[in-house]
């Protein structure tokens, strides 16, 4: 999984944005925590959602970029206590991260041309994008055979409970 932290401007201040993407399969990439602040507990809310949802594996590697909130105590003791390997990309280098990134930046471009004058029409805004545009249209990828992220997961599922 790999693990990132952005923010949306609204007429109330910023949106904080947190997200554990899972790069195994297209099950895990969904936006996890929304607040309005840049604590450690954004994060660890994001991680927990993640890991309620998506059923994270012993010993799943943990990437993030070496943010406060990444390397603060109160984040390595949940990773530790979720059985997860923590592992942080490289100082100064978007590359280690580039699944996030790649993530942020669809979702920025597609948010910030409508300017939200208030966080809950901004947390809408994510969520419309997620669950419609991101999960259900964008990504078919021959990987996956050319099905959608919602598709892949689906039957994802169905092999597991097969």
């Amino acid at each position: 999984m790999v693990g990132d932290i952005t923010f949306l401007p609204t007429g109330e201040g910023r949106l904080y944005l947190a997200c554990w993407l899972d790069l195994a399969t297209p099950r895990g990439r969904r936006l996890r925590a929304m607040a309005d602040h840049h604590r450690a507990t954004l994060v660890i809310d994001a991680l927990r959602m993640a890991a309620r949802r998506g059923r994270l594996q012993p010993a799943c590697i943990a990437n993030s970029d070496r943010g406060s909130a990444y390397t603060s105590g109160q984040f390595q003791r949940e990773i530790g206590e979720s059985n997860l390997q923590p592992s942080c990309g490289r100082s100064g280098s978007c590359f280690d991260n580039a699944a996030a990134e790649s993530f942020w930046a669809l979702l920025e471009e597609d948010i910030e041309t409508r300017a939200c004058r208030d966080r809950a029409t901004a947390r809408a805004e994510v969520f419309t994008f997620i669950e419609t545009f991101y999960s259900r249209r964008l990504r078919k990828h021959k990987v996956f055979g050319y099905l959608t992220p919602a598709e892949t997961r689906q039957r994802h599922q169905h092999a597991f409970a097969a």
